[in-house]
């Protein structure tokens, strides 16, 4: 067993003052950092907990909605604002994991919880994204699960969370705060792709700590939808899932247009290229399918997820036909 130290943090300073020691690691609801350490994939010297911190559900003027990093995920899903304003994040956290975690998971949480690919959390295979430079076991070994778009020779595997994909589609920007000052950092920026860094999951420095997550109103009349495919009814990771809002204009074309795909990237894949094909057409058969093909040429499949291009594909047209034909 392996020894640490424990502080209970009051606000974000004390714990940007604890996250300066040696081998300090931020905890939240602890259901991936003390999986992972264990199983011995992870070591902490020190565990700064961040649980006092905010966990406010707040509604801002301008219908932005901000979510504390200490905010339970089922706090956030059952939450009547939430559900009122955001529904796509409801669907989306209500899809992943069992109740008991989402109980104890929080919205910081979510956000750098690991990948679950078992090259990882298995110390016999080799890992780039637990020991960089050991090389990546997944590429030829059994890949059903791991990424499709944007991998790197160094590292194939796939996010796992439900609610990020939801906040990608939403623009949501993430809040934080470090021994540098404050940032904020657009959802879609928070997570890397792999390259040649995989150990990397994010874009946050030595001591930062994430805050909030705001999340910008949808446009009036934006239907939003959240799907997800996965092995079993619950408690399974998405082999494909889809995170769309769609608003019409009085022609019926698409005005606007967001979405976003988990299961088949080392980050929430927001599919930009088929959301600027679609923008200003009719959500018609062929132009959904021209737009898909553009998003999915650069796509790369391994020897075992292959079927996820044509998954993400008939997944992603449901959806948008769903929501375009969604009656007011």
């Amino acid at each position: 067993m392996n020894p640490f130290s424990y502080t209970l943090a009051a606000d974000p300073q004390a714990a940007i003052r604890g996250a300066a020691l040696a081998g300090a690691r931020y905890l939240g609801g602890g259901t991936n950092l003390v999986d992972l350490m264990r199983e011995g994939v992870e070591q902490a010297d020190a565990l700064v907990d961040v649980t006092a911190l905010s966990a406010d559900i707040r509604l801002g003027a301008d219908g932005s909605l901000s979510l504390g990093a200490a905010a339970k995920n089922t706090a956030v899903a059952v939450d009547p604002t939430v559900r009122r304003h955001a529904p796509l994040l409801s669907r989306a956290i209500l899809a992943g994991a069992s109740a008991q975690i989402r109980n104890m998971a929080t919205v910081g949480g979510n956000l750098l919880q690991r990948t679950r690919c078992t090259y990882f959390y298995d110390q016999a295979a080799r890992c780039n994204k637990r020991t960089p430079g050991a090389g990546c076991d997944a590429r030829e070994g059994f890949n059903r699960m791991h990424a499709i778009l944007g991998a790197s020779p160094a590292c194939v595997a796939t996010h796992p969370s439900d609610m990020c994909v939801a906040l990608a589609a939403l623009d949501a920007v993430v809040h934080c705060q470090g021994p540098q000052g404050a940032r904020a950092i657009p959802l879609v920026e928070f997570h890397r792709l792999p390259g040649q860094a995989p150990q990397q999951d994010t874009v946050l420095t030595a001591g930062e700590l994430i805050t909030a997550v705001t999340v910008p109103a949808l446009a009036e009349g934006m239907r939003s939808s959240y799907r997800k495919v996965r092995d079993r009814a619950s408690y399974a990771f998405a082999l494909v899932s889809v995170a769309a809002a769609v608003q019409l204009d009085e022609a019926g074309r698409i005005a606007d247009l967001r979405l976003a795909w988990g299961g088949v990237a080392h980050k929430p894949w927001r599919a930009s290229k088929a959301e600027a094909a679609l923008r200003g057409q009719r959500p018609d058969a062929a132009a959904i399918a021209h737009a898909l093909d553009l998003e999915l040429a650069q796509a790369q499949p391994l020897r075992d997820n292959a079927f996820k291009i044509d998954l993400v594909r008939r997944t992603t047209t449901a959806v948008l036909a769903e929501l375009a034909g969604a009656a007011p």
